[in-house]
């Protein structure tokens, strides 16, 4: 069966399916136009209520994550999580944060065997994706992993428990997206075809959060990135609360936290996307060079 259209794509941007161990996963995927083979993978996972195409705005030019990776020599991977998208019809209820970290595995495992993944996989997630990221990364579900890029995920609510999105069936807009001026004109247009329903099983988790991740973070042991926007409501980032955050990632051998100006929660849909998303992809970059400096060095040339 077909992966549904997130309608409408950017040029070069398609629709695909994965085999997530039974559950059948939609995604877009956009690769390079050169023949040569890809850098790496980037394996983008929305948050919730959203979709895969969350990657790929319209509402301007210069946000698509999609584009951006490939034209960089990257493949670009949007998978609509369990519960979402193609899925949502087999796993109405969605899944936890462990089965969703064994589901994106099989799931990734399948496009490994059909597509080139050049020097690994690179996992850019964002708020409810990232607890997802995080969680695979410690199972160590994702094969061949080089690094997580991870925006609007945090360790400390800056909320109240009745102010927590989805806990009351309702998605509290505002925290989510911010001041509309963070967004292009025709952002909330272009986004109606990225909302769906978050599922219930992701409702359930969200209290449980702040344990999971200290049960979590420490089991990390690739180099991490984390974003948080200016104008990011969900999530405490003040210094001392960063510094706490950082210092869960014991096993990591590199954790970096940026703050993005002139942003909103919802990072890859704002007129900021572009500058996340280049300094996501530099990022990947710098967990491509140990790999690259690991390699035996050229013998000198006999004269």
């Amino acid at each position: 069966m077909a992966a549904p259209a997130h309608a409408p794509r950017s040029h070069g941007v398609r629709a695909i399916t994965l085999d997530a161990g039974g559950v059948t996963l939609s995604a877009l995927l956009s690769e390079p136009e050169r023949a040569a083979p890809a850098q790496a993978v980037v394996v983008a996972l929305h948050g919730g209520g959203m979709n895969a195409g969350y990657f790929d705005g319209q509402a301007h030019p210069r946000l698509s994550l999609m584009t951006l990776g490939a034209s960089l020599g990257h493949t670009v991977l949007a998978v609509d999580r369990p519960g979402y998208g193609r899925s949502a019809a087999d796993v109405p209820e969605g899944q936890g944060l462990a089965e969703q970290a064994a589901s994106l595995g099989a799931a990734l495992r399948d496009f490994a065997d059909r597509y080139g993944t050049g020097a690994g996989m690179f996992v850019l997630a964002h708020s409810y994706g990232g607890k997802v990221a995080l969680t695979a990364a410690a199972e160590d579900s994702v094969p061949d992993l080089l690094g997580l890029d991870i925006s609007g995920c945090g360790h400390a609510y800056a909320v109240e428990q009745h102010e927590l999105p989805g806990t009351d069936g309702t998605r509290r807009s505002r925290r989510s997206w911010g001041e509309l001026r963070l967004y292009p004109p025709d952002t909330f247009f272009a986004g109606a075809a990225l909302v769906e329903p978050m599922p219930p099983r992701e409702y359930a988790e969200i209290l449980g959060w702040p344990a999971v991740f200290e049960a979590t973070a420490h089991r990390v042991r690739v180099p991490v990135r984390l974003t948080f926007a200016e104008h990011e409501a969900w999530w405490r980032h003040d210094d001392d609360t960063l510094a706490d955050l950082v210092s869960h990632f014991r096993a990591a051998p590199r954790v970096v936290v940026d703050r993005l100006p002139d942003a909103g929660h919802n990072i890859s849909l704002g007129w900021a996307a572009r500058s996340y998303h280049l300094r996501a992809l530099a990022f990947l970059e710098g967990c491509l060079v140990p790999r690259e400096t690991a390699r035996p060095a050229p013998r000198p040339a006999v004269t």
